[in-house]
């Protein structure tokens, strides 16, 4: 089985080949531009179906409030704001996100969503917030997008940096399934195409081994199977840790 999924995924790169020369002459990035539409149209339908999910998950994110009873919360990669829902009312939200393109998008569901305060829109990797104070936050939030940076582990860096003492760092991951299986033998041999459609998306990262070894004081972490999402994303890791 191994042979054919090498086998698979040559063959997958070879039809990803003009992708592959289009990154590589600059062209690539034109791209960017349009993910945002793609993503924002698919946010809907995903939370749809991790309704349940991501109400269960962000639960109890008013426990970390600090002691003048305000929530002060950083989303890395916040994309189109698919988790606004999903916040307490009157929390102050700053939103990351290294493409500028999705600001379109993120205006209309801060519209939908007047429960929430916002206070800035950062146009940033989650690998260096340097626009971010050390010790800024009380809540940092991370969902899909641990998948696509560059260094996984610098990223839980900044978070821990810019989190209080005490404050909790929510995140929700699609991740490699367990190898020998068919779902981690379709992450492995489409990768590439995935790559691409994904911008920068890895479907093979073992992400919980990150996070176990980040150096949290605490570490409420869950393996799932999300409901009717893709085949190649369905194993899930979510949770939440505390500094």
């Amino acid at each position: 089985m191994e042979v054919f999924m090498k086998l698979c995924k040559i063959l997958c790169l070879m039809l990803t080949l003009p992708l592959w020369i289009l990154e590589q002459l600059g062209l690539y990035g034109l791209y960017k531009r349009v993910f945002p539409f793609l993503a924002y149209n698919i946010t809907f339908s995903y939370n749809d179906k991790m309704h349940k999910v991501k109400r269960n998950l962000f639960r109890n994110i008013h426990n970390f409030a600090n002691k003048d009873h305000t929530l002060r919360l950083l989303e890395i990669g916040c994309g189109s704001g698919a988790n606004f829902p999903f916040y307490p009312g009157g929390c102050t939200v700053t939103c990351t996100d290294p493409n500028p393109h999705f600001e379109r998008y993120l205006r209309r569901s801060m519209e939908a969503n007047t429960h929430l305060t916002y206070e800035a829109f950062l146009v940033m990797a989650g690998e260096d917030m340097t626009g971010v104070a050390d010790q800024s936050m009380d809540v940092v939030v991370c969902t899909l997008v641990l998948c696509s940076v560059r260094d996984v582990r610098r990223v839980l860096e900044e978070t821990q940096r810019i989190l209080r003492p005490g404050g909790a760092f929510y995140f929700m991951e699609h991740v490699a399934s367990a190898r020998g299986s068919w779902t981690f033998f379709f992450q492995y041999a489409l990768q590439p195409a995935w790559y691409y459609l994904g911008d920068g998306c890895v479907t093979t990262r073992e992400t919980w081994k990150d996070l176990e070894a980040a150096g949290f004081s605490s570490l409420h972490l869950s393996h799932v199977e999300a409901p009717q999402v893709t085949y190649t994303i369905r194993p899930h890791v979510l949770g939440w840790a505390v500094k």
